[in-house]
């Protein structure tokens, strides 16, 4: 096992300061996903996320409702989403995957036009690193393969990642820290960040949340638009107080996917987020590459 991270209440820490005395870092990601349509296999194929009708087929069957369903959130939703981030000044943060960048380039390019932040997000959407949990050399050349895309892409390494899925394994952290990246998003377990350990050295852990993330609270539990923004704003309330009466910071990271919160009747609720979320004196819209950087050089005394 290749990753170590301690328990810690957040009740028993030291306070977390973050720079200029900002309260809550906000990160809102933008996954740019992409799935194959087929696959050479007679299981369900899995497209990383719940599917829109129930009954999946094999995989080497095309599944068009499934499939240009995600597909829409390409076409239009994306787009959508951006110009809503436009208009509200406010920087994203994109996760994207390998063959997102090798067949809708356009996409893949506008968070670098924009100057926002972009992770590594595996080759293919369908494609877990969990089901190489026993072959760590089969991960590795996933892992490997999706850097490489990237830095030819956007002619810089990669600095964070997060598997598709949140689907990584013990050897996930050790492997992107060999390979120079600084923060690793899977592991969903804090409001704040923290070290995990790897044979490597130490990768910052900077969490992504099932929880407050549009898949969850409009597909899976069925919420509408105004609840969805009701949602999100009482997570930041809640972490804003926190961080005031406590002395000590808070993340929080909102799940987005063009194809679901992209939708025409949606799009409001991440519209009325983003207009509270900048009433609130010291929310920092952040990125997780500052988060983590900020983290590796102030981590001391945090959690001992």
């Amino acid at each position: 096992m290749t990753m170590r991270y301690p328990f810690s209440a957040i009740a028993k820490r030291g306070p977390l300061k973050w720079p200029d005395g900002k309260k809550v870092a906000l990160i809102l990601t933008l996954n740019l996903e992409t799935w194959d349509m087929t696959k050479d296999t007679e299981k369900a194929y899995y497209a990383g996320g719940p599917p829109i009708l129930p009954d999946v087929l094999p995989g080497n069957v095309a599944d068009f409702p499934n499939f240009t369903w995600r597909e829409y959130g390409q076409r239009v939703g994306i787009w959508r989403l951006f110009d809503a981030f436009d208009k509200a000044k406010v920087p994203a943060s994109c996760t994207i995957n390998a063959k997102t960048a090798l067949i809708r380039p356009d996409i893949a390019r506008a968070p670098q036009e924009r100057g926002w932040e972009v992770l590594a997000h595996n080759y293919e959407q369908g494609e877990l690193l969990t089901d190489f949990a026993k072959d760590p050399k089969k991960e590795r050349e996933i892992i490997e393969a999706t850097l490489k895309v990237y830095k030819e892409f956007y002619g810089k390494p990669a600095r964070g990642w997060l598997s598709s899925s949140l689907r990584g394994t013990v050897n996930t952290p050790g492997i992107l820290k060999e390979h120079g990246l600084i923060h690793y998003c899977d592991i969903m377990n804090d409001d704040q960040p923290y070290l995990i350990e790897t044979d490597h050295g130490p990768i910052v852990s900077t969490p992504y949340t099932n929880e407050i993330n549009d898949f969850t609270i409009l597909t899976r539990r069925g919420h509408n638009t105004d609840e969805f923004r009701d949602i999100l704003k009482e997570e930041l309330t809640v972490l804003h107080e926190e961080a005031t009466e406590q002395g000590s910071g808070r993340m929080m990271n909102v799940g987005l996917h063009p194809h679901v919160s992209g939708r025409a009747y949606r799009v409001r609720a991440l519209k009325e987020f983003l207009a509270y979320a900048k009433t609130l004196p010291g929310v920092w819209f952040a990125t997780r590459e500052q988060v983590a950087e900020w983290y590796l050089a102030n981590h001391k005394g945090h959690i001992v």
